[in-house]
């Protein structure tokens, strides 16, 4: 503010107190009145020095301003209109994801490694937006684009300059995964005690096949394309690296290559696998041992030999827990077979630790389980026109004499009249439901230990939930692979960033509702340079306690604003 002297045509001074501010409709400064004081004449009648007088009275309202303590007054005219595709709203969560993403030095790495590009774009611009809209208002590349102007951050490229960004960063990708890597450690002390391992598999809206985009067994049972991306994740639920690989691998096939690449790259020490039981064959224990790493890995009780079914189903030796719970378990030397590099396959011996556990909880959810897929199963063989290999899906192994086109996936008009259910099968079945084995290197950790480093795959399992609903990561659009690997990049750190959150605020709130939160967390411009928040909640109130933004201010002016913006990239 300043003290304005307005001199009119009878040659008399008028003074106030004025205004500058920055009208964005126009594009051009504007001045407001903020207070009049009258005729420098007349008030020379009351003071003895006016100007001087008045001049240390805004002189204090700017100090007071600046202490943030001022009343301001808005001068609203109700026959003020919007202009046509005018939008002033203004995304102010997304300084929480600022504060992670600059406490990790992302921007830091791109500025120094677009030193020695040609390129002329921005790339940390064009990595934060893509990585903050995918967290709070997930979509295409193209629309990420045009809502750029969501957030408060210069937005000075195009969108073709959005996508050559995007080789530029599969080019650094890896050195970018290990440098985050790093930072991690450095400021969140990572647990790599236990390193958990999955796969899921993103699909393509696409008919076309190439050496990645692959039709495979489809987690979501769609005939489209897709990709396998295979997940680390640490101790804390915080990722450690990811891989991709062509759709039609097998899931157990992505582990050695995975092992391969975070010893060689990453130097985590020795190591304990924990995965579910598609990476539970022989090669993949080979190979983890052989690195003097460990492996807690459930064991298909189902697909057993004979012997080791027969010892699940021996009641000598179980515990009686709470509920219905008991439990066994034994050192016992297994014989898994093993791909030599001949390609022979040989008979090798390990020592390990066989659990095995029964709950009658997870007996009754298996039986509720299977019951669509034995009402299908009936269904296909009273009506086996509706059905073919694909759709069958589920409910083919309770039928028998059932054959398929090898060509079309149809059932042939041969075996439609001799279908039958087959109730061998589902009596077998019946017989280990509720019954679980794990089976593990660590031979020293008690039993209920093992079982609780387990269960600890539901954080990553929930990683992929969170990138397949919250980021809407799929379908993926894009076509050339190191777009592909870019995008999926790109996700990761959104993963990386919002898991480190939920783990700062110790897990109190989950990564749906958090970034709910912070997509509500917007402003509207009202008057000048003055924004109006209208939403604040017990989660903002909590990430703001921890990362030090004040998200409960109902005014802001874009000064206050862009302090704090400011201030978050100091982490």
């Amino acid at each position: 503010m300043y003290l304005k002297k307005s001199k009119h045509k009878n040659g008399r001074v008028h003074l106030s107190v004025a205004e500058g501010y920055y009208d964005k409709a126009t594009g051009k400064t504007k001045t407001v009145n903020v207070k009049t004081l009258g005729y420098l004449d007349v008030l020379e009648k009351q003071y003895p020095n006016p100007i001087s007088h008045f001049s240390e009275e805004v002189r204090k309202m700017n100090e007071l301003k600046s202490s943030e303590k001022a009343p301001v007054t808005f001068n609203i005219s109700l026959n003020e209109k919007l202009i046509s595709g005018m939008n002033t709203r203004k995304n102010f969560g997304y300084a929480a994801l600022s504060k992670i993403y600059h406490e990790l030095k992302i921007h830091t790495f791109l500025i120094n490694r677009q030193r020695h590009s040609k390129e002329n774009y921005d790339a940390n611009a064009i990595m934060k937006l893509l990585i903050f809209s995918r967290l709070l208002y997930p979509s295409s590349k193209r629309k990420t684009f045009e809502n750029r102007g969501f957030f408060l951050e210069k937005a000075n490229f195009s969108l073709d300059d959005v996508y050559r960004c995007l080789s530029f960063l599969n080019k650094h990708k890896d050195e970018l995964l290990l440098w985050v890597h790093r930072h991690i450690q450095k400021q969140y002390n990572r647990d790599t005690s236990l390193v958990f391992y999955d796969v899921t598999n993103y699909y393509f809206e696409i008919d076309e096949q190439d050496e990645m985009r692959r039709k495979g067994v489809s987690k979501e049972h769609r005939p489209d394309p897709i990709i396998q991306m295979g997940l680390f994740m640490d101790n804390n639920g915080i990722p450690i690296t990811y891989g991709l690989y062509p759709g039609n691998m097998l899931d157990k096939q992505t582990l050695i290559p995975m092992l391969r690449k975070i010893q060689h790259d990453f130097s985590l020490g020795r190591i304990i696998i924990v995965a579910d039981r598609g990476m539970t064959t022989g090669d993949n224990i080979y190979y983890t041992l052989s690195a003097k790493d460990g492996y807690v890995l459930s064991y298909s009780v189902r697909s057993a030999d004979a012997a080791f079914k027969k010892y699940v189903l021996d009641e000598d030796g179980y515990l009686e827990k709470d509920d219905g719970f008991k439990i066994k378990s034994r050192l016992y030397p297994r014989e898994i077979s093993v791909t030599m590099t001949s390609g022979r396959k040989k008979k090798v011996p390990v020592d390990e630790k066989q659990i095995v556990f029964y709950s009658r909880k997870y007996a009754e959810k298996a039986k509720a389980d299977r019951v669509w897929a034995l009402e299908k199963a009936k269904d296909l063989i009273k009506n086996p026109h509706k059905y073919t290999r694909a759709t069958s899906q589920g409910a083919a192994k309770y039928v028998k004499n059932l054959t398929f086109d090898a060509k079309t996936g149809e059932i042939l008009e041969s075996a439609k009249m001799s279908l039958l259910f087959d109730e061998e099968k589902l009596w077998q079945e019946e017989k280990f439901d509720g019954y679980y084995a794990i089976v593990t290197s660590e031979y020293r950790e008690s039993d209920e230990r093992i079982i609780e480093i387990y269960r600890g795959l539901w954080k990553i399992e929930e990683s992929f939930k969170i990138t397949k609903s919250d980021f809407a990561s799929r379908p993926v659009y894009l076509s050339t692979k190191e777009h592909i690997e870019a995008h999926f990049l790109t996700c990761f750190l959104s993963l990386v960033i919002v898991r480190i959150l939920e783990y700062r605020l110790k897990r109190k709130y989950s990564a749906t509702a958090m970034l709910e939160g912070l997509g509500k967390a917007s402003c509207s411009h009202i008057q000048e340079n003055y924004y109006l928040f209208n939403y604040y909640d017990d989660i903002l109130a909590d990430i703001g306690t921890e990362l030090g933004i004040d998200f409960s201010k109902k005014y802001m002016s874009l000064g206050e604003i862009k302090k704090i913006l400011g201030e978050v990239k100091k982490s």
